[in-house]
């Protein structure tokens, strides 16, 4: 499945979101009903239905449904497509949240989005529990990632992100993020880090489709962050500019 949101009706970063949705098919022998381009208008063409312009986009495909239940799949059968969409905005970017941390004991196939939520949403509802808006998740140590979005951090003016290996999935926003360091002049490091780290940075990030970069100010009722506030809001005011740009 993937996900993305709309503004005036127009879907952000839409190509990326398909072109992430096809790989992940394709990674799981998954034979889609139409192309790329089919998929595109199709999209556009049920937002444009909407009453409102500003909307969650949410696209999925399984092989269930219409074959007789069984441990391996038919090959060949195209997939069956379902399409949910409903109001939403995106998350005021500005805003502090605050995170719990849990061991990651997802499966070894993080980097394709799948339907295989069951860890995700038993953290998400221990976040939730806690007054939290994010858990992340750690393998003896190292950050992988949150229940629903990916994390980064700031420290003595660098981004460090986790690398996309099979461990994260690989972020449209993340990506979106990197160009902006880009833009700005951030130095960007792609490699594991620690929640050590993660407790001692500068910034503490929180990047999804519809939460473009918020900044943490609690992880497990410790606080975190809050050192580098202008290098935040360059960060943060360049990804709502390019949002607003793209769906204007």
């Amino acid at each position: 499945y993937d996900a993305t949101y709309s503004r005036n009706y127009r879907i952000f970063a839409i190509d990326e979101h398909i072109d992430r949705f096809f790989n992940s098919a394709r990674l799981l022998e998954i034979t889609l009903p139409c192309d790329k381009a089919e998929l595109k208008r199709l999209l556009n063409e049920l937002v444009g239905k909407m009453d409102t312009g500003n909307n969650f986009v949410y696209f999925q495909a399984t092989r269930g449904g219409d074959a007789v239940r069984n441990h391996t799949f038919p090959p060949g059968r195209p997939a069956n497509l379902w399409v949910n969409i409903y109001p939403k905005e995106i998350l005021d970017v500005y805003q502090k949240v605050r995170l719990i941390t849990m061991e990651d004991t997802r499966f070894l196939h993080c980097n394709i989005k799948t339907l295989n939520l069951i860890p995700a949403v038993m953290a998400s509802q221990r976040a939730k529990e806690a007054g939290c808006f994010e858990a992340v998740f750690h393998r003896a140590g190292r950050v992988t990632e949150c229940a629903h979005s990916n994390v980064h951090i700031l420290k003595n003016n660098t981004l460090i992100t986790a690398p996309t290996d099979n461990l994260i999935l690989p972020g449209i926003a993340r990506r979106h993020i990197l160009q902006a360091c880009e833009k700005l002049g951030i130095p960007v490091e792609e490699r594991p880090f620690t929640l050590a780290e993660l407790f001692d940075a500068d910034e503490v990030l929180v990047s999804s489709a519809g939460a473009l970069c918020l900044s943490a100010e609690e992880a497990d009722k410790q606080p975190v962050g809050g050192k580098a506030p202008d290098l935040l809001k360059r960060l943060q005011d360049t990804l709502l500019h390019e949002f607003l740009s793209a769906t204007k």
